[in-house]
């Protein structure tokens, strides 16, 4: 792997977890419409469970580090898929 795939794999998620730390904390539209129309309770209903519930790694003590390692690991994620579809789709043989 050339070295400038490997700085900017580092800038990505650097900046994933410092933007992370910006990100507002009130509601975003569809879920203020779901409160002011009284079915927050249903849509709140998932059979799954989450990675990161409302953009927080659950394991971390500081909610401020637990956004941040929350970012750098929807980083990674993203860039991980994107990675594998790019090969999977222009990898020349």
């Amino acid at each position: 792997m050339n070295k400038k795939y490997v700085y900017l794999v580092v800038v990505a998620l650097l900046v994933g977890g410092i933007i992370s730390l910006l990100a507002s904390s009130s509601p975003d539209g569809l879920e203020k419409v779901a409160k002011d129309k009284g079915f927050i309770a249903t849509a709140l209903e998932y059979p799954f469970t989450t990675l990161m519930p409302d953009y927080v790694f659950p394991v971390v003590a500081s909610e401020c580090l637990a956004t941040a390692l929350a970012g750098i690991v929807g980083t990674a994620l993203v860039f991980t898929v994107v990675f594998g579809i790019n090969k999977a789709l222009f990898c020349k043989k």
